[in-house]
Parts: C-alpha cells; structure tokens; sequence
C-alpha cells in the first residue's frame, strides 16, 4: 500500500468517526440554530406603519389618506422638479420618481395601517372605548371587504403594565369578537414591553384568543414595542431582546421602536428627540442584532415634525422626513412609521429614489454573479442574497418593475424571491 493511499485511508477513518462523534456532540445545537434563526423572511413588509387613532378610523380612511396626500403633493410640489427640489432628491431620478409616488398615493397609499387604542388614543371611560373598538372593527371589516384597507393593518392596544393590562386585552378581546376572521396581514401591537413574561402573557393570551374565537392555530401574530430602556438592557446587564423573541413562541414578526417614549426615559431634551439621535442609533442597533436572522423584523420610529402650515413648512419637513427615511434605509431598516397624510409623499419619494438609485448597480453585480460574468465585484453568496433582497424590496413597493428587473438582472420574480430566501441561485 502506497504512503498516499494509507494516508488517505487513515484521514477518511479518522474524518468519519469523527463527524459522526460532532453529529451527536452538536445535534442540539445545530436545532437551536435551525428554529432560532431560519433567516430572512421572503414575503413582503410593508415599507412604513401608519398609526390612525382609533376614534377617527372609517371605511375610507385609507383612500382619505391617499386624497390629501395627493392634494399636499400638487399644492407643495407640483412638479418634478420642484418636488425634488423640496426634498433634495437626485435630479437623475426626479421624474421617474415623481410619476411613481403620484400612482401610489392613488392606488395604494398605505401599506400597513395600525389601528390605536394606546397614545394615539388616550384614556377614556371603559363604555367609550368598548364601543370604539366595536366601530373600528366593524369598519375594518368593511373596508377588507369592500377593498379600500391597505394590504396589511391591525390594531394597538394598551400595554401589559399593571395599570393598563385589563383595559389592553378587553379591547383587543372586543375587536376581534366584532371582527370575525381577520383580514390577511392581519397584527396587532403590545407597546411598551418591558420584560420577557409580559411576552410570554402576551403569546398565552394570543393562544386564549384563538380558542374562544375560532381562530387557527398561531394564527394570532403580534409585534413588539421597543419604547423602555428595560427592553433594551435588562437589570442583569444582558439584553432582554433575544429572550423576548423566543418566548413570542413563534408569534413575534417585528421589533418597532418608539422613539418618543425611549429618548425621554433616557433624558433627552424634547427638541433634541428624533430617529437619528445617537440614543436612537443604539436601540435600534441592538434591535437590529438580536433580530438578524430570526425572522423578525425591525422598525424604525417616527418623526413628529409634520408637513403643515405654509409652504417653506411643508418643504422643510418633507425635507427632514425624506432625510430620515434614507438613512433608515441605508442602515437597514426598511420600515418606519408615519403619522400624517402629507408625509406620504416624503415617504414614498425617499423609498422609491433609494430603490431606483441602487437599482442599476444592484442588478448588474447579480446578474455578473449569477451568470459567472465580470461584474468589477467578487461577490460572495451572502452578499447575493443581500442584493436579491433589495430588488425584491424595491419590487414589492412598487419602485422597480419586473420587466426592467429581468431586462436588468436577468431574473424572474420568483427567481428572485428563491434567491432572498436562499433557496436559490
């Protein structure tokens, strides 16, 4: 027998007990990793939450939404150019952009809409907010069925802190009584957690819910609030985050966080709160590594400086809004809330103008990848993934469309979409 030949019998021996010995040694492990972390979701989020108080949701408080926002958009920038020039946007993408939020404020103006019975709202005597749950629902209803709802919607209720917790759950127990089966796309939000076992109330009473009304199996999904400093650090010096998510048992799709409430309970000033105060930065930065690769997603906050009054103050604000909505982006946070009807269109011009700048060197370097070709980049499958991603994203909110992602990339939608979940490519 050769020297080689014995080696490479010796280190095919040693190899294969060895693995099947790390096989036995790793195998909890290696199912904690599969059903922690299964990876990016391949279905669409929504790009933004808009958070309507619960006394003022109709019917057609969706299309209103979409009209007014219409209506800030040819009052304030009634052209491409002076809407890109309000809020600073690449004179390149400006038309193409422009046209774009004009079709979506008239077809889909909102993408997710949260129903609020918490700040949004207020306290009120329990007969008030019993019958203000009863109106919303049955509007909820209408609305899914009559087509005017936005694709996805749910509602907020009170938190699960002692003093609000009975006032929480008789609401939520009202709405979804009144309601009947949810609409698709259907969550609701706990704000203000802040420990693990209000997460794991919170799963069991989804689980109540479900049995007393009918309801499928887990079908009762619900994001967290991140608004305390408690969910961010716990007493033990360790992120509460990871464990929250865990004991959702399966039932959390998304982080989203507060900005008000969390800057004031550090201290900041109120003229100094915003998204991109560097308080703000690393909530959302601990938000954003206890979620990855979970599944769940993160949302960014809001910004309270609405676009009313006159003109400089519409821009001003759209401005800001624009400004805030692409850093958020560019860190990667697809998603953030919106408060009033004229930020849409702030929202969706930095959406779109993100999507369409990126657009034409995202889709060369995927199509190099996929087809082996030069592309100037040695992109790794991570890195394919990450772009694959970001088409789809710019795919599902409208900014790019599929005939120019095949003529660009070389894909199909749902090529593209096995490729974000890495089941293909």
């Amino acid at each position: 027998m050769s020297g080689a030949a014995f080696v490479s019998g010796l280190v095919s021996g040693l190899v294969s007990g060895l693995a099947a010995e790390l096989d036995v040694r790793l195998a909890a492990a290696d199912e904690r990793l599969r059903t922690a972390y299964p990876g990016e979701p391949a279905t669409r989020q929504p790009v933004h939450t808009v958070y309507v108080p619960a006394d003022r949701y109709t019917p057609d408080t969706v299309p209103a939404w979409g009209r007014r926002a219409l209506a800030a958009l040819a009052e304030h920038g009634g052209t491409a150019t002076e809407f890109a020039d309000a809020l600073g946007l690449p004179p390149r993408t400006a038309a193409e952009v422009y046209d774009q939020v004009r079709a979506k404020l008239a077809h889909e103006p909102v993408e997710d809409l949260r129903i609020d019975f918490e700040d949004g709202y207020g306290h009120r005597p329990d007969a008030d907010e019993d019958a203000a749950a009863r109106t919303a629902a049955r509007a909820l209803a209408e609305a899914s069925a009559a087509g005017t709802g936005s694709p996805f919607c749910g509602i907020r209720f009170k938190s699960f802190e002692a003093p609000t917790r009975r006032r929480g759950l008789r609401t939520l127990a009202i709405f979804l009584e009144t309601l009947g089966p949810p609409p698709a796309g259907f969550v609701v939000t706990l704000p203000k957690v802040t420990s693990v076992e209000q997460v794991e109330a919170m799963a069991l009473a989804a689980g109540r819910l479900e049995a007393a009304y009918g309801l499928a199996s887990g079908s009762l999904q619900f994001e967290l609030q991140v608004e305390t400093p408690q969910a961010i650090l716990g007493a033990d010096g360790v992120s509460p985050l990871p464990s929250m998510i865990r004991a959702s048992a399966g039932r959390c799709t998304g982080l989203h966080y507060g900005t008000y409430d969390y800057s004031a309970a550090l201290g900041v000033s109120a003229a100094y709160q915003s998204s991109d105060h560097p308080v703000a930065d690393h909530a959302k930065a601990v938000m954003q590594v206890a979620a990855a690769g979970t599944g769940v997603r993160v949302c960014d906050g809001s910004s309270n400086v609405l676009p009313v009054g006159d003109g400089d103050a519409v821009r001003v604000a759209w401005r800001s809004h624009a400004s805030l909505v692409l850093r958020a982006l560019e860190g990667g946070l697809h998603q953030g809330w919106d408060l009033h009807p004229a930020q849409l269109p702030s929202r969706y011009a930095a959406v779109h103008s993100f999507f369409r700048e990126g657009l034409p060197a995202a889709a060369a370097r995927l199509r190099g990848y996929l087809r082996r070709e030069t592309s100037g980049f040695l992109d790794e499958p991570a890195t394919a993934r990450a772009m694959a991603g970001f088409l789809a994203r710019g795919l599902d909110c409208g900014a790019i469309g599929a005939a120019e992602l095949g003529a660009l990339a070389g894909v199909t939608p749902s090529e593209l979409r096995a490729m974000r979940a890495g089941t293909g490519g």
